[in-house]
């Protein structure tokens, strides 16, 4: 009968691309970073294209280090960089509607 570590946290690394998604349950022992914890789940072999230099990442949606250690449950996320700046993307439908037809009649 093979022992298991009650010691060990589980913990689930995530990544999205537009087209497919990668979630990798892990066991990783108390004391374990974030960095680490990528490392070890083969994210950064099965994405090359991903730069722990310039892409944030977090738990659960609030940005985190590379150096934080994790906690039971943390679910670690690779954020992408955005496709479109949400401000001038807001400024562009604002300007939008403001040169479209009055539509109410006065």
């Amino acid at each position: 009968m093979a022992e298991t570590a009650p010691d060990m946290l589980g913990v689930t690394v995530c990544y999205a691309t537009s087209k497919e998604e990668f979630l990798r349950p892990l066991r990783v022992a108390p004391g374990t970073t974030i960095g680490q914890a990528i490392e070890m789940s083969g994210v950064l072999e099965a994405y090359p294209d991903i730069n722990l230099t310039t892409q944030p990442v977090g738990i659960y949606a609030k940005k985190k280090t590379l150096d934080t250690v994790l906690r039971e449950r943390d679910r670690i996320e690779i954020y992408r960089p955005l496709v479109a700046d949400p401000k001038e993307s807001r400024r562009k439908r604002a300007a939008k509607r403001e040169s479209a037809p009055d539509r109410t009649g006065g």
